[in-house]
């Protein structure tokens, strides 16, 4: 299993940016893949973007290809989230969270995603 803490929200206009990180502790941190989901209130919770264990692949939802990037740093079990030109509907708790299985080459289902962190709330104000 794999340990996760999401940090790096705040409260920031619209058009601005944040970077969120999330600190895996776990030793199969480097073999699972990483992704960012969010919640608004009132709403499910939404996939955000993804990456495989070896970041050579990313995914993104529609809502927010060209505006956020996914990455990762296996030597300091980390993942991260930069979000640019952010807007009012991007406002959400945002969740960290790993597959639980392994050295994936393309991108994960839902249900593989077997660990969590506990989110970060992002507020962006228009």
């Amino acid at each position: 299993q794999v340990q996760l803490v999401e940090s790096g929200g705040g409260l920031v206009q619209a058009g601005g940016s944040l970077r969120l990180s999330c600190a895996a502790s776990g030793r199969t941190f480097s073999s699972a893949a990483m992704g960012w989901f969010r919640q608004a209130p009132g709403k499910e919770r939404e996939f955000v973007a993804a990456i495989i264990w070896s970041g050579t692949s990313t995914y993104y939802a529609d809502s927010v290809k060209g505006r956020f990037t996914i990455s990762r740093d296996n030597a300091k079990n980390t993942v991260s989230l930069q979000m640019n030109s952010l807007k009012p509907e991007d406002t959400a708790v945002y969740y960290c969270a790993a597959t639980r299985t392994h050295f994936r080459q393309s991108r994960p289902a839902a249900y593989e995603y077997g660990d969590w962190g506990q989110g970060t709330q992002v507020t962006v104000s228009s």
